[in-house]
């Protein structure tokens, strides 16, 4: 299992001194990494065959590199008898503005979203071509994650850097709802999201904890950066934790 990842190219040569006493070192190309999002349910019949092409992914060559997948598990569908133990209200809510910034007047599981826009294909995205900048991150023994981003085009704005754990391999058997009886297995769901101001161009944050229990399984760390109060994804990285 390859336990250190380390974009390699200008970038992640030029990251070396900001890598040093680090238990993982993460550096995006110039390029944008496209930041895939799944809003997802344990109590949704339908999200069982979207769960299981985004865990498909972890095969895919262009994992963390041109892409960063996630799942949120929303928590509206607990009320038909099973409560989704990754399911949160933030995650719902994050849904909502998504709605709302869309101006539509609903929300639906499952649900992709590419780059901060309703995605509706169930294709692996193509490589993007456009230069935003390089986001680099380095994570402490202690846990603390050091964030860099240079951007392509440095115009003033305030940025936000996004934090999140992710899990994979959890199997949970459903006994109520939609899918009981069914025994399903979520990857990329995200356990834990944390965000903070970057200033000139950094932050310093604790990897999130997992707000819900986990049964084993690896885990990895997803990192973007966004205009603050905004959605839409600037540029992403990721990798597997040690």
């Amino acid at each position: 299992m390859i336990r250190f990842l380390i974009l390699l190219g200008v970038a992640g040569l030029a990251a070396a001194p900001f890598a040093q006493a680090s238990d993982l070192t993460l550096a995006s190309a110039p390029t944008k990494t496209h930041l895939l999002e799944l809003y997802t349910s344990e109590g949704c019949s339908s999200c069982p065959p979207a769960e299981a092409w985004l865990s498909d992914l972890q095969k895919e060559h262009g994992l963390w590199h041109d892409f960063v997948p996630l799942a949120f598990h929303v928590d509206y569908w607990d009320r038909l008898g099973w409560k989704d133990p990754f399911a949160s209200k933030q995650w719902t809510a994050r849904q909502y503005a998504y709605s709302a910034a869309w101006k539509s007047s609903s929300v639906y599981t499952p649900g992709f979203v590419l780059d901060g826009q309703e995605w509706r294909r169930r294709s692996v995205p193509d490589a993007s071509q456009e230069s935003v900048g390089v986001l680099r991150l380095s994570l402490a023994q202690n846990g603390t994650v050091r964030a860099k981003f240079a951007p392509a085009s440095a115009n003033g704005e305030k940025l936000e850097l996004h934090l999140a754990r992710l899990g994979f391999g959890q199997n949970i058997h459903v006994k109520a709802g939609e899918n009981s009886g069914r025994k399903l297995q979520h990857d990329f769901v995200v356990l834990g999201l944390t965000s903070g101001p970057l200033t000139d161009g950094a932050a310093e944050l604790p990897l999130p904890a997992a707000k819900a229990s986990t049964n084993g399984g690896r885990q990895a760390i997803a990192a973007w950066v966004t205009k603050t109060g905004q959605l839409e994804p600037i540029q992403a990285v990721g990798g597997w934790l040690p």
